[in-house]
Parts: structure tokens; sequence; C-alpha cells
């Protein structure tokens, strides 16, 4: 049996946060002789996975690699200076140097820098798998850009089957998948686990749940592209597409973060969109002003006195999502709509002058945020 055919019987589907089919994109990276790009950048806000599996599973993903290229060129990417830069290039692997921001490590951008361009995102007229011309006209080669994990995970599939891999998770996303799970207790513990767990407990392997959230206590689920959930939801959901919807959630990356009930939730918001903000790559309205603008917004609507603040930041989370050539403004207006709903009582704190995590606030809180 191919490798295509296996792992279309398994149902693998990428685990860097689009869910896609990887037994399509590799049938089309087949069809059209397209290099291999393994992604292990862990480009998202919380993720650590791509780098546990280039330490701790290196030679396996090395094998999947193999196996999906058939005979193409295969390359690591990884961010400049990362120790998982530092391992790879150790192993004598092809490495791809990515600069350390956000959107470097989108796959159009992953494309350009591979093919001697910038890591900017590009517009794609046709998958870049296929090959063709860029929106400037400029030739770009067959190649296709997997996830660390997925390429480990079709090694897996490889060696031990379909079957074995669907015994792991559910019928709708089978197979073992990694969470890289925070909490204010520890950050970016790389947990082994499937479709179907309950989220308490991949939360406990790293801590827990504070048990003083309070009506303000979330999770975020996802990173900077993903949604908050209340904690009082957290007991009894699950780690699923299906079920984590009823939140408005979803897996994604396999990010999960606990936030420190004794940290503004408005406050670290502000800082996760100021992050963002900088993140740009300089090239389309809704990074270059649009983001900048929600996070001033933001910023306002968290001091309190300006009462219009809140209309305006619903209005960006509404006007920038579809109008870029990447995601990125996509996932961050998501970010800050959920926030809106998931915070609202505590907005309401603010606007009444006061902030009720302040009470809780005994040690000294987090205030960093970096991509991994």
């Amino acid at each position: 049996m191919t490798i295509v055919s296996l792992l279309a019987e398994a149902g693998l589907t990428g685990r860097g946060g689009a869910g896609f089919s990887t037994a399509t994109k590799v049938a089309a990276a087949h069809a059209h002789d397209a290099e291999l790009v393994v992604n292990a950048c862990d480009g998202e806000l919380g993720a650590t996975k791509d780098a546990w599996v280039v330490a701790n599973r290196l030679g396996e993903l090395i094998d999947g690699a193999s196996e999906i290229a058939d005979g193409a060129r295969v390359t690591y990417a990884a961010h400049r200076g990362s120790e998982t830069a530092h391992l790879l290039r150790s192993a004598g692997l092809r490495l791809l140097v990515v600069p350390p921001r956000y959107v470097s490590s989108e796959e159009s951008a992953i494309v350009s820098l591979a093919q001697g361009g910038l890591a900017r995102p590009m517009t794609k007229r046709q998958p870049f798998v296929r090959g063709g011309r860029d929106s400037d006209g400029r030739r770009i080669r067959p190649m296709v850009v997997l996830n660390a994990e997925t390429v480990w995970r079709a090694a897996q599939v490889s060696r031990h089957g379909a079957t074995w891999f669907r015994s792991y998770g559910t019928p709708e996303q089978p197979g073992p998948r990694l969470v890289a799970v925070s909490t204010p207790s520890a950050r970016g513990v790389v947990v082994e686990t499937a479709a179907g767990a309950r989220v308490t407990d991949l939360l406990d392997l790293a801590g827990g749940l504070p048990g003083d959230s309070g009506d303000s206590g979330a999770v975020l689920v996802g990173g900077l592209g993903g949604s908050f959930v209340r904690a009082a939801d957290v007991p009894g959901l699950r780690w699923s597409d299906a079920d984590l919807a009823r939140v408005g959630a979803r897996t994604g990356p396999g990010v999960l973060e606990a936030l420190d009930p004794r940290d503004c939730p408005l406050g670290f918001v502000d800082r996760c969109l100021t992050w963002a903000a900088g993140e740009s790559a300089g090239q389309c309205g809704p990074c270059m002003f649009g983001l900048p603008a929600l996070a001033t917004d933001w910023r306002a609507l968290a001091a309190g006195g300006d009462h219009a603040a809140y209309d305006r930041v619903r209005a960006r989370v509404g006007l920038l999502p579809g109008r870029g050539a990447c995601r990125f403004p996509d996932g961050v207006a998501g970010f800050a709509g959920s926030a809106l709903r998931v915070f609202a009582e505590h907005l309401e704190q603010h606007r009444a002058g006061r902030c009720d995590a302040a009470d809780l606030r005994t040690t000294p809180r987090r205030t960093d945020v970096h991509a991994q």
C-alpha cells in the first residue's frame, strides 16, 4: 500500500492548525513532483510541539519526511537562533532559517523564503503544490509545506498501520496528537493525547486550572488565532472540534493556556494585541493599519474612560477578516471578538472603575507575551 493510501485510510489531518487532509496534500505533491518543507517553527503563541518532536522524535521525523517526499528534496524550516534550528543543523539536514516573526512561518511565507524571496505571505492564485507564479509574476516551484508533528504522525502510520492510528481519538479526528499546555504553574508542557480527552485532564498535567479563577477566569484555546473559553465552561469539555464548537473554539494548532486569575484578562488581551500589531509583514492594509488600530482601541476600552471604544473594537473585528494575503488578521479579529464575549462582565467592571483581578494579585503577575 502506498503512503498516500495509508494516510487516507488513517484519516491523518494536518497538526499545524488547518486540519486539512494530509493524504490529499501528499497526493498532490507526488502528482506535481513538489519539494517538501517540514515546518518546525512553532509559530503560534504558546506552541512548543515542533521543538518537542525535533528534540525527541527526530529519527522518526526524518523517516516520515523521506516517505512523504518519495525522492523529492526535503528542507526543514525553523526559527533563527532556536534550539530546534541548532538540532536540525547538527543532524546535517537541509535547513531553512526563518525570521522569528509570527507571519514568517505561515505556509506561503515559508514557500516564498525557500525560493529566494522574503519571508512574507503570498496571495495564492492556486495551491503552491502545483507551482505556477505568484501575484507578482515570479515563478514558483511546486512545494508542499507540512507541520513537523504531521510528518512524524505519517511515519507512525507507515510503521504501525492505519488501524493502530484510528484506535486513538474519535472517528472524526482520529489518531494520537500533541497539545502544548500552559498554566500559571508551567508553560509549554507538551502532552501526548488524542481527540476526546477531557480538557481538565490536559490542564492538570501542567498544574491545573487555577481554583480561584472566579467569574472572569478563562482558558485560551488556539493561541493568537484562537478563542477564549470561560473557566466555568471547562469542566466536562472535551478536546475535540465537535465538543469545543459548543463554546466557539476548535483544536486548531493544539495550544491550550489557562490564564492567571491574578492577571487582568483585559490587560492580557491588550499585550497580545499590541504584540500582534508589531508582527505585520508590512504589505497589506489589515496588518499595517488595522491591527495597530485595533490594539489602540482595545487599550482605550480596557482603560474604561472611552465609552465609544467598545463600538470601535466591534467594528474593527468585523472589518479585518478576509482582506489580507494571509489569515493573520482573521485570527486576531476572532481572538479579540471572543475576548469581547467572554470578558463582557469584566469590561463592565472597568467601565465602573474597578478590576476584581487586582484583588487576587498576591504575587507579581506574568507580563511577557512572546512567540515560542
